[in-house]
């Protein structure tokens, strides 16, 4: 399938492909400035770093000092060449193709005053109106949960995506807005609700329904109804989610204490981001060092294995890189990565449909998959006339709507309510023994024999390792021994 969203959806029944314009490269004769991510010494003052940078004739955007790392801004395309090696840097890389920026996203008012309901205890899920339609809830057991608890209010869940829709009916008692925030102002922690809000995208309400959309009788329920939601917006208007917007919404998260993060989206413009180049080098130690930190404060980040149908393991040709630019043809190696779902200690999810085979969509890998969560298969019959949305998942729309969705975005924040359950019942762990819960309470998934979803009798992937560790990592997630284990 085709890299062609940088949010990782594949959308059907009415809601639009994420595919954001492509703005070209600038030419020598015709300089714009762009965002450079310079990484200096991991610890202690940055002075050197920035002094350099303006010496080299940039201008400091902005700095995390918590993790080592600068954001600066140049129109020279030979900014990062002459800055390598300069005192107090370590490394230098531009976070984009050398292209005109945009300017801050649009404004949204809800128009609502925005705060946190009472929460609930817990419940019958039948008595939602929708539940019905919910199949990936009972896969996974959250309706069993539920009848135990919805999970704690003290777990909050941070939502890196689109911006969250904080007056939807199912969601406005869940969203705190004390711990939402922009992040797609090169960067910059803004937390006017305009700046944390949707403005051109669905995903991120998507997303958020499925992990806590609240009980109250109408439209669905989350994975962990009682918990809360931080929207983190990550992604602008033209759907890009640049390194430096990531690295916001992960030390936001981690400084705000969030217990979980759920990242439906690779970071672009890279669909691998190679240790081999000196550019792309600076962002994966950037965003290594922005993750460590946030392990380093107990958050369990979640990620989506994304919607190529790559196996993740293996060498793979990139042809859609950098997608904000001309993309060039690729060979990349085990040194590549794709972010944030290969970083350390992020868990990687892919996606089944209703009968648990891999979604025809799901990238995979042995060693790279952690577990496995309903992401939904509209093309479940390969050979049916037309696609199944009731075989995708159901969840919450901004202006107070509901959609169906499928994609590895979809399977990632079940993974992440489930998450959000375990650290409620369990809020002594640290944040590697939730994830190491997740993979214990999973429901192994078994390779198959021969993978064929187009039934043309040739095989489609190629399941590896043991227990069916290649398609599904240690299995199924499982909301209900999240909650009794």
């Amino acid at each position: 399938m085709a890299r062609t969203a940088r949010l990782v959806l594949s959308a059907v029944a009415g809601m639009g492909l994420l595919a954001g314009g492509v703005a070209p490269l600038a030419s020598a004769a015709d300089p714009v400035p762009t965002n450079f991510i310079v990484v200096g010494p991991a610890s202690g003052p940055l002075t050197a770093t920035t002094t350099s940078i303006t010496e080299a004739g940039g201008k400091v955007l902005q700095s995390w000092p918590q993790i080592g790392v600068v954001l600066a801004e140049s129109d020279d395309a030979d900014f990062a060449a002459e800055l390598r090696g300069d005192r107090g840097v370590l490394a230098v890389g531009s976070s984009r193709a050398m292209a005109a920026k945009t300017a801050p996203d649009g404004d949204s008012d809800s128009g609502d005053p925005l705060g946190l309901g009472p929460g609930t205890s817990g419940g019958d899920d039948n008595d939602e109106a929708d539940f019905s339609k919910q199949w990936d809830m009972t896969m996974i057991g959250a309706d069993k949960a539920h009848l135990v608890t919805d999970g704690s209010r003290d777990i909050t869940v941070g939502v890196l995506d689109s911006g969250i829709d904080a007056t939807h009916p199912d969601l406005a008692a869940n969203v705190d807005p004390s711990q939402s925030v922009g992040c797609t102002n090169d960067g910059k922690p803004d937390t006017d609700p305009a700046r944390w809000q949707p403005t051109t995208s669905s995903h991120g309400t998507h997303v958020a329904g499925t992990i806590a959309a609240a009980r109250n009788g109408k439209g669905i329920v989350g994975v962990a109804p009682n918990v809360k939601l931080a929207s983190v917006k990550v992604v602008n208007d033209d759907g890009y989610i640049y390194p430096e917007y990531a690295i916001c919404g992960f030390l936001w998260a981690a400084d705000k204490g969030m217990d979980v993060t759920n990242n439906s989206y690779y970071i672009d413009p890279w669909g691998l981001w190679c240790r081999g180049d000196a550019d792309q080098k600076a962002i994966v130690t950037a965003v290594e060092r922005s993750l460590a930190y946030s392990d380093r404060k107990n958050v369990v980040n979640v990620a989506a294995a994304g919607n190529s149908a790559w196996d993740l393991s293996k060498p793979i040709t990139d042809t859609g890189s950098p997608n904000n630019g001309t993309p060039i043809e690729r060979e990349t190696d085990k040194h590549c990565y794709d972010l944030p779902t290969e970083a350390k200690n992020v868990v990687t999810v892919s996606s089944v449909g209703p009968t648990t085979e891999k979604a025809y969509y799901s990238s995979y890998g042995n060693h790279v998959i952690d577990v496995t969560a309903p992401g939904g298969d509209a093309w479940l019959d390969w050979n049916a006339e037309a696609s199944k949305r009731e075989d995708t998942i159901y969840s919450t729309v901004p202006g107070g709507g509901y959609g169906w969705s499928q994609g590895t975005s979809m399977a990632s924040p079940h993974v992440a309510g489930v998450a959000a359950l375990i650290r409620s019942t369990h809020p002594e762990w640290n944040a590697a023994r939730a994830r190491r819960a997740l993979s214990q309470q999973a429901q192994q998934l078994s390779c198959p024999k021969l993978y064929d979803h187009t039934d043309d009798g040739k095989a489609d992937a190629v399941c590896e390792g043991p227990k069916g560790g290649g398609f599904f990592g240690a299995g199924l997630v499982d909301a209900h021994a999240a909650v009794t284990r």
